[in-house]
């Protein structure tokens, strides 16, 4: 039931901390993969780590808001593995125009950082979806898993344009469920996981000072997170390995919280 084992999974942002996981854990369940970024030459390490655990990846360029790039890299994943049964839209971010910073408003937001988080998160899933969906389309079967965040349930300080791109995303999420499901069978399912709170190489420095300690972001954080602790990448695989699998053949259109509790506390 959770078999996966010989699926072709393609990971957009493939050079981050929580892709590199995921990536990894894909491999030593057999899994073959096609990882996405903006330059090989930052998948090296990975590639690596992949080869040493005994797993099968190749690394492509591609920019995920390019659709002409994007086409490129499905026709070479294509002439390589013959079909595709998972994406991972992991690629997304943020920028400093688009976090209202504690000394500033609202009416400090950079609209042009906004437009870009906006372009990132929304379209930079958006269009994956839809040049790989076809072919899932055609096959009349694939797993599609978006990546989204706490920042859509809560009205979480700061990251403004993240919040508002992450939660359009969650919509388009159910939209193309539906529309996988009543037009191309029940074969295709799209979902999303919602990750808690995990440190990576564009959070740390807002969560954790440089002695180690937690910064007041991060106290406030662990306050509201019922498990008391900051989530381990490899923690997300799991949910991962499930949607992916005919274990949850017939899950599509939802959000999976994966966040030690954040989601179902009041903070009171």
């Amino acid at each position: 039931m959770f078999e996966i084992k010989n699926k072709i999974a393609i990971i957009t942002g493939a050079s981050g901390a929580l892709a590199g996981s995921v990536a990894k854990s894909l491999a030593r369940a057999g899994v073959k993969l096609a990882l996405l970024s903006r330059k090989k030459s930052s998948l090296q390490s990975l590639l690596e780590e992949i080869a040493k655990i005994g797993g099968k990846a190749e690394a492509y360029e591609a920019d995920i808001l390019n659709e002409e790039s994007l086409q490129n890299a499905k026709l070479q994943i294509m002439n390589d593995f013959g079909r595709i049964d998972i994406l991972l839209n992991i690629a997304g971010g943020n920028l400093p125009g688009a976090t209202i910073a504690p000394d500033k408003t609202i009416f400090d937001l950079s609209m042009d950082d906004f437009k870009k988080v906006t372009d990132l998160n929304l379209n930079g899933t958006v269009l994956p979806s839809l040049i790989f969906g076809k072919t899932m389309a055609d096959q009349k079967v694939g797993v599609i898993i978006n990546y989204s965040s706490m920042a859509v349930e809560r009205a979480i300080t700061r990251v403004a344009g993240y919040s508002a791109s992450k939660a359009a995303m969650e919509n388009f999420t159910r939209w193309m469920a539906v529309e996988m499901a009543t037009k191309f069978g029940e074969g295709v399912r799209v979902n999303a996981i919602a990750p808690g709170f995990f440190i990576g190489k564009q959070n740390k420095a807002l969560l954790i000072n440089e002695d180690g300690s937690f910064t007041q972001r991060g106290e406030t954080i662990i306050r509201n997170t019922p498990m008391g602790r900051f989530g381990d990448a490899e923690e997300l695989n799991g949910a991962i390995h499930f949607l992916c699998s005919d274990a949850a053949k017939f899950i599509t259109g939802i959000v999976l919280p994966v966040d030690g509790g954040f989601s179902a506390f009041s903070g009171v």
